[in-house]
């Protein structure tokens, strides 16, 4: 009777390889945590005083600032490393917090 639900010891299938809802949830997780990487990645690399005609540090200001754009100059503290700090770092808190509630509640569906 091996392979039969219910029996113990045996897993479905469904256990064994996930189902759509956790799928789905772990596409959102990782959506949200390398939305907020990059978005704190430009916020090391704009405190660093990186390079802005590199081609990478360029690539990440432009996504940063797409990414970003729902609350560019939200703030606007005379102090310039603050103000990007928060105007970026608002956004990456956003997107983590909102991703993984999200995530969790896909999960929950299926159980």
């Amino acid at each position: 009777m091996a392979g039969l639900r219910g029996y113990p010891g045996v897993m479905s299938r469904r256990h064994r390889y996930g189902n759509g809802s956790t799928h789905a949830a772990t596409a959102v997780t990782v959506i949200a945590d390398v939305t907020a990487v990059i978005l704190g990645l430009w916020i090391v690399m704009y405190l660093l005083d990186a390079n802005r005609a590199n081609d990478l540090v360029h690539f990440v200001q432009g996504a940063a600032r797409w990414l970003a754009g729902w609350s560019y100059n939200l703030f606007t503290f005379d102090t310039v490393w603050l103000r990007t700090l928060l105007n970026y770092g608002l956004p990456a808190l956003v997107y983590l917090l909102a991703g993984h509630a999200l995530a969790a509640r896909i999960r929950r569906i299926e159980h």
